[in-house]
C-alpha cells in the first residue's frame, strides 16, 4: 500500500468496522474523565458544606482522587493499546507485511548514542512504536525517541532539557565505513551567513568540514566527517540530492550520520505520532492519513535513499 487511494480503500474496507469499536471505547473513556472531573469537584464540596475539619477533608477527597486518576490511566491505556494494536500495527503491515510493530518497545539506546547525532549529553531515553523488518534488501528499524538530559535543581525539582524528540531510523548500508560522515543541518550559515560558514569550519568534535559541490544541498546541510575522500565517495551526487528530496518531502530537521555498516537518520518532531485522540472522532479520514503519511516518511527511506542498490557489493 503506497498511494491515499490505497489508504482510502483500505479505510473503508478494513479499518473503519475496527474504527467504530474504538471510538465507542474512546467514548467510554471521555464519559470517564467528566464524571472524575465531578466527582473529584463535588467530594471537597461536600466535605465543606457539612463542615468538616481539614484532616477530615483530606480523608475523603485524597482516596477519592488517587482512585480517579488510576481509573482513568488504566482505562486510557487499555484504549490507547488497543488502538496500536487494532489501527497502527495494521497499517504498518498493510504498508509493507515484512515489518513487524511493537507499540511498547524502542531502537535500542545504543544504536542512538552510536549515532553520534547529538553531542549533547543526555541520561533519560525513552520511545515507544517500534517498527523493524526487512524492506527488499534492506534491514530497517525505528521508533518515536525522546531524548533529555535530566537535572535537579538546589529545591529539589526536577528540570528537563530535550536533546531529541521525534523518529530516529537506523538502516543497513552494507557496507562497514572506515570512517564517520556526518549531514546535519546547516543552521549557522542560514542565520550567520559567511561568519557562519566560518563557525562550522571550527567544529572540531565532529571531524574535518566537508565542502561539497551541491549547492543546494550545501544551502540546506553542512558534512563534517574523518575522512574528506570517503565523505564524498558515500555522499554521491544522486545520494545528495536523494537526501535533499527526503528532507523536502519531510518538512522537519534531518540529521544523517553514516557509521560502521549503518545509516543513523534522525527527524525532529514537536508532537507526539501515532496516538489516538481523546478528544477527536476516530471516524475520521483525516487522522489515519496522517499516521499513513508518518509511517511511510520512515519506511520509504530505503527507497528514497536507493538503499536496496547495493553499489558496494557484488549482491
Amino acid at each position: 500500500m503506497k498511494t491515499i487511494e490505497e489508504l482510502r480503500a483500505y479505510y473503508e474496507t478494513d479499518l473503519l468496522p475496527t474504527l467504530t469499536v474504538l471510538d465507542r471505547a474512546r467514548k467510554k473513556v471521555l464519559l470517564g474523565l467528566f464524571v472524575g472531573i465531578v466527582i473529584s469537584v463535588i467530594a471537597p464540596i461536600i466535605a465543606l458544606y457539612f463542615s468538616f475539619g481539614s484532616v477530615v477533608l483530606m480523608a475523603i477527597c485524597f482516596p477519592v482522587w488517587i482512585g480517579v486518576i488510576i481509573y482513568l490511566s488504566i482505562s486510557t491505556g487499555k484504549y490507547k493499546k488497543s488502538f496500536k494494536v487494532g489501527i497502527i500495527e495494521q497499517i504498518v503491515r498493510a504498508i509493507d507485511p515484512n515489518l513487524s510493530y511493537d507499540a511498547s518497545k524502542a531502537v535500542n539506546k545504543s544504536h542512538f548514542t552510536h549515532s553520534e547525532l547529538f553531542k549533547k549529553s543526555w541520561n533519560e531515553y525513552k520511545g515507544d512504536d517500534y517498527v523493524q523488518g526487512m524492506v527488499g534488501k534492506t534491514s530497517l528499524e525505528f521508533s518515536e525517541v525522546h531524548a533529555q538530559h535530566v537535572s535537579t535543581d538546589s529545591e529539589g525539582r526536577r528540570q528537563a532539557s530535550t536533546v531529541f524528540k521525534g523518529l530516529f531510523l537506523v538502516a543497513d548500508f552494507n557496507k562497514s565505513f572506515q570512517g564517520k560522515t556526518f549531514v546535519l543541518p546547516d543552521t549557522a550559515e542560514k542565520l550567520f551567513g559567511s561568519i557562519g560558514s566560518m563557525l562550522q569550519s571550527w567544529n572540531a568534535a565532529r571531524g574535518e568540514l566537508v565542502k561539497m559541490e551541491d549547492v543546494a544541498f550545501e544551502k540546506e546541510f553542512v558534512v563534517y566527517g574523518d575522512d574528506q575522500i570517503e565523505a564524498r565517495y558515500i555522499l554521491s551526487t544522486s545520494l545528495m540530492e536523494r537526501i535533499l528530496a527526503y528532507k523536502k518531502k519531510s518538512n522537519r530537521p534531518v540529521r544523517l550520520s553514516f557509521i560502521g555498516n549503518n545509516v543513523h537518520v534522525a527527524i525532529s518532531y514537536k508532537k507526539s505520532l501515532f496516538e489516538p485522540r481523546i478528544f477527536r472522532s476516530l471516524l475520521n479520514f483525516r487522522p489515519i492519513q496522517e499516521y499513513f503519511e508518518d509511517l511511510s516518511l520512515a519506511i520509504d527511506l530505503v527507497e528514497d535513499l536507493n538503499l536496496n542498490t547495493r553499489i558496494w557489493t557484488k549482491d
